[in-house]
C-alpha cells in the first residue's frame, strides 16, 4: 500500500500495511507521528487502542493448580492408599475402611492447600518483583526524553537504543550510525548483525555496538517475536532441585515397597494372617512411611527465603539459584561500582600535558567535549563536572557527530565545528587505545606509561584525550593526524564496606576474584586496600602470555584457581575463567553490569546482575541485585545457607522417619503379630505436618563453608537415626508387651493383655520421638543447646498435648485404641527423652565418618600401628613449610590432588583458606613502618622527603620527651596502670600473649593526640586482636572522661599489623580524622 492513503490506527493494530519494508517517510506518514515524537496525551490513546506493550499471559485456572499439587509420586503412593482403604480392605467380614480413607483424603486436602496459597502468594511476590524489574526505555514524549517502563511505548514514539539496551519493541531506526544487534535469542544467529539507519530493529534483541534512535512500529503482542518485557525467568523452573526431591522421594517409595513386600511374603505365605489385618498392616507402611509433605515444605521453604532475598536487595529470578548460591566457593567480581564506589573525581592538580601548546584546562575541556552532556555515564559525569560550568563543554562549537563508548574501540569521541567554521575531532578513552590511534613513537609511550604507572600506584586510573583537525569537513572522513595531548587521573575509592565484606566472605569459604577491566598495577592496588590479596595477573596470561616464565608454565586453570583476579579484562576472558573454575568443580558466582557481561553471567551458576545493571545484564542473570556494594550479595549467601540448611535438615529427616515407621511397624506386626490402627499412623502424619510446616521459618545456623545436597550423607544419616529409632520402638514394645518392667519399677497396671491400651502407648511412643527428631536434625552441635525458632518449639508442644491428651483419654472403637492414663504417659515421656539423647552422639559420628577424617586417620596417618614418632609430625611440617615457600613465592607451586579431584566441599574450601593466606600477607607487607609510611604519604601528596622525615618522625628516643612537654602525664600513668590490670585478665586468641603495653603518640599535621595500645604477639590476625581488646580500651578511657583531649566520643580508629607485632589504638574522634585520614601517623611501640 502506498502512502497516498494514511491508514487508521485500527488498521495499523491489525497490520494491514508492512510498516518494516516502507519508506521511512512513509512510515512517519502512516503512523501519524514525526521525528519530534508523540506528547503524553497520544502516547494515552493509543495505548488504548494497541494495548500496553507486553505479553498477553494466560491465567492458570486456580482449581487446575490446587488439582496439579496432587499430582506427583509421594501424593500417588497417597492416593493409592486412600484406594486400597475404599476397596482392598472391604473384606474380611468387615465394611471399607471409610476412616483411613477420610483421613488420607484430609491429608492430601491439607498438604495441597497450603502449597497452594502459599505458592499463590509467592506467585504474587514474584509479580510485584518482576514489576520492579520491568524494562525501561528512552522515550521522546511531550518533546523531553524520560526513562519509561516499556509497556507504555505505542507505535509512533521515538526511542533511544544504545549499547546494552533489549530492543523494547519492533522499530526503525532513524538517521545515525549503524548499530550491531544481537539477535540470537530471536534468530539462533551467532554474531552479532549490522543494522544500518531506516532497517528495522525487533523486539528482544540486545543492542551491543553504537547509539540511535528509532520509531517504534509495533508492540506487544503485534510484534515479530512477541518476547518484549520477558526478561525475568519464570520462578517455577526445575533442574537439580527437582532431581534431589526425585531421588530422595524414590529412596522412600523404594523403602516402603521393600517392606510390604516382606510383610505380604510373611504375613500371607507363612504366617497365614487374616486377608483384612494383612491390608491394614500394608496400610501402615504406606501412609506413615511417605514425606507427604516433603514438595510443600520445601516449596514453601523456598518461596520465603526467595522473599526474605528481595527484602535484603537481591531479586530471585529462578528459584533453584538459592540452592546453587548456598553451594557457591568462588565469587567473580567486578570491580567498579561493585568493590568501589563508582564516583569518579578527576583531580585537576594531576592533569598531566603532553601536547605542544595545550594547558591543563585545555586538557579537561578536550576530554569534556569527548563526553556526553546528556545520558551521562560515570566518567562523562564526572569529566563535565569537574569543570567550572559544565555548558563549557559545548560552549562556542556545534556537535556535528558523537561516537559513544563500546567494549571494543574503549574510547568516545565527538566531530565539531568550532566558531570560525574549522573541523575538528576531539577522543578520549583508555590510554593504550589512544596511544594506538594516535601512532605516538616509544619515548612518548613510555613517558605515558611511566605517568600511568605512577598514578596506579597511587590507586588513580588513567585516562587519555586526542584531537585531531578535520580538513575534509565530513563526519565520515579520518581527518588528520592525531595528537596526543594529555592524561587525567580518575580516583575510584573502594566502598567503606568492601574490605570487612571480603573478609566475611573468605571466612565463609567463599573466594572473591577480582575481574577488571582497569590496569594491573590499579587491580593490585586496589587488592591491597581492601586485603584481598595482591596476586593478580594480566589477562594475557590466560593465553601463557605472562612475562614471569613460572607463571605461564602454570596451567591455566590453576592459575586461575590461585588468582586474586585479573586485569585487562574483555568479555571472552570472563567467560573463559568462569568456564574453567567449572571445569574445577567450582560453584561460581560472577557479578556484573554491562552488555559484555552477560554471556559470562548466563555461564555462571549463579549470575548477579549488580544494582543499575543494563537489561542484557539482568535477562542474562540469576539474581538482580537492587543494592549496591558486595555486602548484599554476602548477605544472600548467608541468607541462602540458611534456607538450604532448613531444605536440607527436613530432608533428613523426612528419610529418617520414613525408615522409623516402615521397619519399625514391620518388626513388630511380624514377631509379635501387632496389627497397628493405620487411622492412628494417619493422627501421627497430620500432627507432624502441622508442626513440619513451621520449619520454613524455623531459626537456624549458617553452614561455614558451602553446602550442597549430598544424598549420601542425607540417605546415611536417615538411616542410621531412623533405623535407631525403629529398634527404640521395638525394644519399647518388647519391654511392654513380654516384661513386667515398667509395672515394677513405676507401680503402673501392666497393659499386656489390652491390645487397645497397648495401642495407645505405642502410638504416644511414635508420635513423641518421630517429632523430637526434627530437632535434632536441624542443628549442626547438641540439639538442646542450639535453641530452635519459637514457632517450631510451640507447633511441637501444641502436637503433643494434642497426642498425649489422645494417649491418656480416647477410646475409639473403629481405631481399637483406649486411654492409658497419666501414669503410662509419664512413662513414656521418660523413656523417649532417655533415648532421645544417644540421637546427638550418633549425628557427630556419622558426620565425622563421612567426613573421610576417620578413614585418613586409621589409612594415612596409621594412628594405631603408626611406629612414626608424633604420628607423622615431620611430614606435615614439611608440607607446611613447601606450602609458606608457594605462598611467598619462593617456589613454584606443585599440582596437588586438591586439583585433580574435590569429591567434597571441605577440600573446596582449602581454595578459600589459601586465598585468605595470601590476603593476610598482602595486609602484612603493607608499608607500615616509620620509612615506609613516610614515603608513601611523599608518593601520594607530592612532599619533600625530608621535610617530612624532620617534622613527623617520632622514635622511642624522643617519646619521653613529647610527653613529658604534656600537661596530663598523670592521666597516662593512671590510664595505663588501669587498662594494664584489666588486660591481665583477658585471654588472647590462639597462643597469643601481652609483649608490652605502651602509650602512644601520634603525630598529625601539626596535632599531638594520645592514644593506649598494647602489642602482642602469636595472634592468628588484626581482626582477632581487636575483637579481645577494643572494649578493654572504651572501659579503660572511659574512666576518666574529663581528662581527655575532648570531650567528644572516643572510638576504635586503628589496627596497624607488622610481620611481628599487631597494634591497635584508641582515639578521640577529632584526632583520628586528623591523624589517620592524611596517613600522617606513627605508633612508637
Amino acid at each position: 500500500m502506498g502512502g497516498d492513503k494514511a491508514l487508521s490506527l485500527e488498521e495499523i493494530k491489525n497490520e494491514t500495511v508492512d510498516l518494516e519494508k516502507v519508506p521511512i517517510e512513509e512510515v512517519f506518514q502512516q503512523l501519524k507521528c514525526n521525528r519530534e515524537g508523540l506528547s503524553s496525551d497520544e502516547g494515552a490513546t493509543r495505548l488504548q487502542i494497541f494495548g500496553p506493550n507486553k505479553l498477553e499471559e494466560k491465567k492458570e485456572s486456580k482449581i487446575l493448580k490446587f488439582l496439579g499439587f496432587m499430582w506427583n509420586p509421594l501424593s500417588w503412593v497417597m492416593e493409592a492408599a486412600a484406594i486400597m482403604a475404599i476397596a482392598m480392605a472391604n473384606g474380611g467380614g468387615k465394611p471399607p475402611d471409610w476412616q483411613d480413607f477420610v483421613g488420607i483424603v484430609c491429608l492430601l486436602v491439607i498438604n495441597s492447600t497450603i502449597s497452594f496459597i502459599e505458592e499463590n502468594n509467592a506467585g504474587n511476590a514474584a509479580a510485584a518483583l518482576m514489576a520492579g524489574l520491568a524494562p525501561k526505555t528512552k522515550v521522546l514524549r511531550d518533546g523531553r526524553w524520560s526513562e519509561q517502563e516499556a509497556s507504555i511505548l505505542v507505535p509512533g514514539d521515538i526511542i533511544s537504543i544504545k549499547l546494552g539496551d533489549i530492543v523494547p519493541a519492533d522499530a526503525r531506526l532513524l538517521e545515525g550510525d549503524p548499530l550491531k544487534i544481537d539477535q540470537s535469542a530471536l534468530t539462533g544467529e551467532s554474531l552479532p548483525v549490522n543494522k544500518n539507519p531506516y532497517d528495522e530493529v525487533f523486539s528482544g534483541s540486545t543492542c551491543k555496538q553504537g547509539e540511535i534512535e528509532a520509531v517504534v512500529i509495533a508492540t506487544g503482542v503485534h510484534t515479530f517475536f512477541g518476547k518484549a518485557a520477558h526478561l525475568v525467568d519464570s520462578t517455577n523452573q526445575v533442574g537439580h532441585f527437582q532431581k534431589v526431591l526425585t531421588a530422595i522421594g524414590n529412596f522412600c517409595i523404594c523403602s516402603i515397597a521393600v517392606g510390604m513386600l516382606v510383610e505380604i511374603i510373611v504375613m500371607y505365605p507363612i504366617q497365614h494372617r487374616q486377608y483384612r489385618s494383612g491390608i491394614d498392616n500394608l496400610l501402615v507402611l504406606l501412609i506413615g512411611g511417605i514425606p507427604i509433605a516433603m514438595p510443600t515444605v520445601l516449596s514453601v521453604t523456598m518461596a520465603i527465603g526467595s522473599h526474605r532475598l528481595s527484602q535484603q536487595g537481591a531479586i530471585t529470578k529462578r528459584m533453584t539459584a538459592i540452592e546453587e548460591m548456598a553451594g557457591m566457593d568462588v565469587l567473580c567480581s567486578d570491580k567498579t561500582g561493585t568493590l568501589t564506589l563508582n564516583k569518579l573525581t578527576v583531580d585537576k592538580n594531576l592533569i598531566e600535558v603532553f601536547g605542544k601548546g595545550v594547558d591543563k584546562e585545555q586538557v579537561l575541556l578536550f576530554a569534556a567535549r569527548a563526553s556526553r552532556t546528556e545520558n551521562q555515564d560515570a566518567i562523562d559525569a564526572a569529566i563535565v563536572g569537574t569543570l567550572a560550568d559544565p555548558k563549557e563543554a559545548r560552549a562556542g562549537i556545534r556537535e556535528v557527530h558523537f561516537f559513544p563508548f563500546n567494549p571494543v574501540d574503549k574510547r568516545t569521541a565527538l566531530t565539531y565545528i568550532d566558531d570560525r567554521g574549522n573541523w575538528h575531532r576531539t577522543s578520549k578513552g583508555a590510554p593504550e587505545q589512544i596511544l594506538t590511534l594516535c601512532g605516538c613513537k616509544e619515548d612518548m609511550k613510555k613517558k605515558v606509561h611511566a605517568m600511568i604507572d605512577k598514578f596506579a600506584e597511587r590507586g588513580l586510573r588513567s585516562l587519555a584525550v586526542a584531537k585531531q583537525e578535520v580538513p575534509e569537513k565530513t563526519k565520515e572522513s579520518p581527518g588528520g593526524p592525531w595528537q596526543f595531548v594529555g592524561l587525567l587521573s580518575l580516583f575510584d575509592p573502594p566502598r567503606h564496606d568492601s574490605a570487612e565484606t571480603i573478609r566475611r566472605a573468605l571466612n565463609l569459604g567463599v573466594n572473591v576474584k577480582m575481574i577488571t577491566g582497569d590496569q594491573l598495577a590499579i587491580a593490585k592496588e586496589t587488592g591491597r586496600r581492601l586485603g584481598m590479596g595482591t596476586n593478580m595477573y594480566p589477562s594475557s596470561s590466560l593465553l601463557g602470555g605472562h612475562k614471569d616464565a613460572s607463571i605461564a608454565a602454570l596451567p591455566v586453570e590453576e592459575l586461575i584457581e590461585k588468582a586474586d583476579g585479573f586485569a585487562g579484562v574483555f568479555p571472552e576472558h570472563k567467560y573463559e575463567i568462569v568456564k574453567k573454575l567449572q571445569e574445577r568443580k567450582h560453584i561460581c558466582g560472577m557479578t556484573g553490569d554491562g552488555v559484555n557481561d552477560a554471556p559470562a553471567l548466563k555461564k555462571a551458576d549463579i549470575g548477579i546482575a549488580v544494582a543499575d545493571a543494563t537489561d542484557a545484564a539482568r535477562s542474562a542473570s540469576d539474581i538482580v541485585l537492587t543494592e549496591p556494594g558486595l555486602s548484599v550479595i554476602i548477605s544472600a549467601v548467608l541468607t541462602s545457607r540458611a534456607i538450604f540448611q532448613r531444605m536440607k535438615n527436613y530432608t533428613i529427616y523426612a528419610v529418617s522417619i520414613t525408615i522409623r515407621i516402615v521397619f519399625g511397624f514391620m518388626f513388630i506386626a511380624l514377631i509379635w503379630k501387632f496389627d497397628f490402627s493405620p487411622f492412628m499412623v494417619l493422627i501421627i502424619a497430620i500432627l507432624n505436618d502441622g508442626t513440619i510446616m513451621t520449619i520454613s521459618k524455623d531459626r537456624v545456623k549458617p553452614s561455614p563453608l558451602p553446602d550442597s545436597w549430598k544424598l549420601k550423607e542425607i540417605f546415611a544419616t536417615g538411616i542410621v537415626l531412623g533405623g535407631y529409632l525403629a529398634l527404640m520402638t521395638v525394644i519399647f514394645f518388647w519391654i511392654m508387651k513380654d516384661t513386667n518392667f515398667f509395672s515394677d519399677k513405676f507401680g503402673v497396671r501392666s497393659l499386656r493383655n489390652s491390645e487397645v491400651e497397648m495401642m495407645a502407648a505405642l502410638y504416644l511412643q511414635v508420635s513423641i520421638v518421630s517429632q523430637a527428631l526434627i530437632f535434632v536434625t536441624r542443628s549442626r552441635s547438641w540439639s538442646f543447646i542450639e535453641r530452635p525458632g519459637l514457632l517450631l518449639l510451640s507447633a511441637f508442644l501444641a502436637a503433643q498435648l494434642v497426642a498425649t491428651l489422645i494417649a491418656v483419654y480416647a477410646e475409639w472403637g473403629f481405631a481399637r485404641i483406649k486411654g492409658v492414663g497419666w501414669g503410662w504417659a509419664g512413662i513414656i515421656w521418660l523413656y523417649s527423652i532417655v533415648f532421645y539423647f544417644p540421637l546427638d552422639v550418633m549425628k557427630f559420628a556419622i558426620r565425622y565418618i563421612l567426613s573421610g577424617k576417620a578413614w585418613r586417620n586409621l589409612l594415612e596417618n596409621k594412628t594405631a600401628f603408626t611406629t612414626k614418632k608424633d604420628y607423622g609430625r615431620e611430614e606435615r611440617e614439611a608440607q607446611w613449610a613447601l606450602a609458606q615457600r608457594t605462598l611467598h613465592g619462593l617456589q613454584a607451586p606443585e599440582t596437588s590432588n586438591i586439583f585433580n579431584e574435590k569429591s567434597s566441599y571441605r577440600e573446596l574450601s582449602e581454595i578459600a583458606e589459601q586465598a585468605k593466606r595470601r590476603a593476610e600477607v598482602a595486609r602484612l607487607r603493607e608499608v607500615l613502618t616509620l620509612k615506609g609510611h613516610v614515603e608513601s604519604v611523599v608518593k601520594l601528596k607530592g612532599l619533600d622527603i625530608d621535610t617530612i622525615q624532620q617534622h613527623y618522625t617520632v622514635t622511642i628516643s624522643n617519646l619521653n620527651t613529647i610527653l613529658s612537654k604534656l600537661t596530663w602525664r598523670h592521666f597516662i600513668a593512671k590510664v595505663e596502670q588501669k587498662a594494664q590490670n584489666a588486660l591481665q585478665k583477658v585471654e588472647l586468641p590462639g597462643d597469643g600473649k601481652i609483649i608490652r603495653f605502651v602509650a602512644v603518640v601520634v603525630v598529625g599535621g601539626a596535632d599531638f593526640a594520645y592514644c593506649v595500645g598494647v602489642s602482642c604477639e602469636g595472634v592468628a590476625s588484626a581482626t582477632d586482636f581487636a575483637t579481645a581488646f577494643v572494649g578493654v580500651y572504651i572501659v579503660a578511657m572511659s574512666r576518666y572522661p574529663s581528662m581527655l583531649i575532648s570531650s567528644e566520643q572516643v572510638v576504635p580508629n586503628k589496627v596497624v599489623t607488622t610481620s611481628s607485632k599487631i597494634v591497635a589504638g584508641m582515639l578521640p574522634a577529632s584526632s583520628a580524622n586528623v591523624a589517620f585520614k592524611q596517613y600522617l601517623c606513627v605508633f612508637a611501640y
